[in-house]
């Protein structure tokens, strides 16, 4: 559908202010040289790596597609339309027609997404966010695609408003999902904003954004860096010790089933998906075992790592299923570099006991002397 027909579209609230350069208005078919394209793509998560996601329900297919039209000048202000649009991504015409570039954007399958992404492209021509940041709903529901298109104006005006107003509890836990995709000067004043109750509550969050960190890939660089300093800079280390103990605990599982999985004998048989799930099996024991090496890392580096130690070297059957995956040519085609990241692990923990980061008793020093022989 298009925002010019008379077909009903979403609800726009268009700013009374001035646009902030250039000429053009918002979705002026007249003088736009952008047609950019939204859809609602069932391949995208709703919002789950922001941790504002809400159920994919089915959308009416009236509401489900939109031509809207727009001008480069603004776009730019985004990063991402600004690449897209750049020189190395166009074609130029041979002669001096004026140029339409045509974009698609596929947005999460949700009620509103169109609408909120609609919103966010018309802040594109305007500097004065107020009238539409007027809510901390709103705030949340725009940020993280502020975030997502490097809207920088936009994100910036989101945690300004967000900084400035009350939030319940379940717009609290949204918040602290959306901190680690933030900067550090940008998340500082929020992060003063976080309740400071109990220790569990703290752990909690803590929790939720290593988990965050470690399994959400936009932006997974920035938020583990993110996560590291406040890691090192938390108040407790006790806490922090309890927090990561939990988390490594977790992937280590993950690992140690996924390799089981694979070496299990009921997956030997002459069956047709046979394949594909010894696939998922050792891309679900790679992906983990990347996470736990960051994890063994960031327990090293905070002198924390002493349960992970007596832990990795307590893994008889671990050990023995990756002996038999790794007897298996399979793994060199699907997951090749995964007795390096295992190889990694215990050389960073033997390490770490050898020049006394980490004190363990005798017999453990033994088998990681062992182990990395």
């Amino acid at each position: 559908m298009s925002l010019s027909g008379s077909h009903k579209s979403p609800t726009l609230r268009r700013s009374s202010s001035v646009p902030c350069g250039g000429g053009g208005e918002f979705n002026d078919s007249a003088t736009a040289d952008v047609i950019l394209r939204l859809h609602l793509d069932d391949h995208r998560s709703p919002f789950d790596s922001f941790g504002t996601s809400s159920e994919s329900v089915p959308v009416p297919d009236d509401e489900s597609d939109v031509q809207i039209h727009l001008h480069s000048h603004f776009l730019r202000r985004s990063k991402y339309f600004a690449t897209l649009l750049s020189d190395r991504w166009q074609q130029h015409n041979d002669d001096d027609s004026p140029q339409i570039h045509r974009l698609n954007l596929g947005v999460p399958p949700t009620p509103d997404s169109i609408k909120d992404y609609l919103s966010v492209l018309q802040l594109l021509y305007t500097d004065d966010f107020s009238t539409s940041i007027n809510s901390v709903v709103t705030a949340l529901a725009l940020l993280p695609i502020a975030l997502e298109l490097l809207f920088e104006d936009c994100i910036k005006a989101c945690v300004k408003f967000l900084e400035a107003v009350p939030w319940s509890e379940d717009e609290e836990r949204k918040i602290l999902n959306l901190i680690p995709f933030l900067s550090n000067e940008e998340s500082k004043e929020l992060l003063t904003r976080i309740s400071p109750v109990k220790n569990d509550s703290s752990e909690e969050m803590l929790h939720g954004l290593i988990f965050s960190a470690i399994h959400n890939h936009p932006n997974m660089a920035f938020a583990k860096a993110f996560v590291a300093k406040l890691l090192r800079d938390f108040s407790s280390r006790e806490s922090v010790r309890r927090v990561l103990d939990k988390v490594f605990e977790k992937s280590l599982k993950v690992v140690k089933e996924s390799l089981e999985e694979y070496s299990s004998p009921n997956f030997r048989g002459d069956h047709n998906e046979t394949e594909a799930i010894q696939r998922l099996n050792l891309h679900s024991a790679m992906t983990n075992g990347k996470h736990l090496l960051w994890l063994v890392e960031r327990m090293i580096e905070l002198r924390v790592a002493d349960t992970a130690v007596r832990a990795w070297s307590e893994q008889a059957s671990f050990t023995a299923d990756l002996q038999r995956a790794f007897r298996d040519d399979a793994w060199r085609n699907i997951a090749p570099s995964l007795p390096a990241v295992v190889h990694r692990c215990t050389s960073r923990l033997a390490s770490a006991v050898a020049t006394g980061n980490i004190l363990a008793a005798r017999q453990l020093m033994v088998r990681y002397q062992q182990s990395s022989c």
